[in-house]
């Protein structure tokens, strides 16, 4: 009796085991969030207002949905398409910000409701 119990134990160990192997069977995508790189001017660059900026949001970008705001105040972008895949933004810093930090934040959405934000601080001189 004790064999087929060990035997009946063991097969249902390798059933299950192989079952485990092949995962949930879930077909869910997974979330890519924009990124975003190759900022200018660069991270703590002194600034003048009025400036430009830009930088790269990744291929997976909305680039419609791609929205930047400097210290809070919303910018106007110019956003083209890089020829090697990715979206090259640009915009300017608004001339009512001087002698501060300024955070220059961006946000931008992706496929399957990905959201994603970065950004970088640049101090704006008078």
């Amino acid at each position: 009796m004790k064999r087929s119990n060990c035997l009946c134990f063991l097969m249902l160990m390798t059933v299950t085991g192989a079952t485990w192997a092949y995962g949930s069977g879930s077909s869910s995508k997974a979330c890519a969030k924009p990124a975003f790189s190759h900022f200018t001017p660069a991270e703590n660059a002194e600034v003048a207002a009025g400036s430009s900026f830009s930088f790269t949001a990744s291929a997976n970008t909305y680039p419609n949905t791609i929205k930047v705001a400097v210290k809070g105040l919303p910018v106007t972008l110019k956003v083209t398409p890089k020829t090697e895949g990715g979206f090259q933004v640009s915009g300017t810093i608004p001339a009512a910000l001087k002698g501060d930090y300024a955070r220059v934040a961006i946000s931008a959405d992706a496929p399957y409701d990905c959201k994603g934000d970065g950004g970088w601080l640049v101090k704006i001189v008078e």
